[in-house]
């Protein structure tokens, strides 16, 4: 892993951060981004990593974000894709899905992924070498418990891109596959979600999952550690629920 670079996209969540560090503890350079702004840098801060601002949905703003990190570091050989979320939406009717509010939800959880692999894999095909891993979700398998119609639609997408990414890039050396996280408290959005649930609706839920607990960022981390690793070379095209049991 020392030789290798990094690039761990959504620091600003829990999530994101967890992998990070795991990432960085195992000896890889890694280069951290999200949003530009104070919550990108105090993330960084606590990370102890170097952040490179960026709108992961504008392709523009990728390529000069890829183009800054090959020029100080070099091409990342690993990239995870942990931004995501619902944007501070919450569940609505049909009736009342707003179009801006649907397209935003995809160019975070879909569109970024597609813009941010474009911008790499040409690096990681000269190499013959590389890990990509999308944060997908349950609500990527079956109806989300958020009620959002936009969430569980663009995570569907993105597993199907994951899977699709796979079958042309693994000839060239390139594993693509992705984790789909049970609930985990990793950010004041998933905070509002629980606690909204109530105390019987909390226990409804830790009732499902077999391990009785909720997951941690660091649940989500070590599996992307596996993923990004030479020991999953032969791994490709997977969805890898990390929830517990809950599925």
């Amino acid at each position: 892993m020392s030789a290798r670079i990094a690039l761990v996209t959504g620091v600003v969540g829990g999530i994101g951060a967890a992998i990070a560090k795991r990432l960085a503890a195992d000896g890889a350079e890694v280069v951290v981004t999200d949003l530009p702004g104070d919550a990108l840098e105090q993330a960084a801060r606590r990370l102890g990593l170097p952040p490179v601002g960026a709108d992961l949905g504008d392709p523009a703003s990728v390529r000069e974000m890829a183009a800054r990190i090959e020029a100080d570091l070099g091409t990342p050989d690993i990239l995870v894709n942990a931004a995501g979320g619902v944007r501070g939406q919450v569940g609505t009717p049909l009736e009342d899905v707003d179009p801006d509010q649907w397209h935003s939800i995809f160019a975070v959880n879909v569109d970024a992924t597609l813009y941010l692999s474009q911008a790499l894999v040409p690096g990681m095909k000269k190499t013959g070498w590389g890990r990509i891993v999308t944060i997908s979700s349950g609500a990527g398998l079956r109806p989300s418990l958020t009620g959002i119609h936009a969430y569980t639609a663009a995570k569907h997408a993105l597993v199907g891109l994951t899977k699709q990414l796979s079958l042309e890039l693994a000839q060239h050396g390139i594993t693509v596959n992705s984790i789909a996280p049970g609930f985990i408290l990793s950010n004041p959005a998933t905070q509002r979600q629980w606690e909204a649930y109530g105390p019987e609706g909390q226990q409804q839920l830790i009732n499902r999952i077999h391990t009785r607990r909720l997951g941690k960022p660091e649940d989500i981390a070590n599996a992307a550690a596996f993923l990004t690793s030479e020991e999953a070379n032969w791994i490709t095209g997977q969805i890898l629920s990390v929830d517990g049991g809950i599925t």
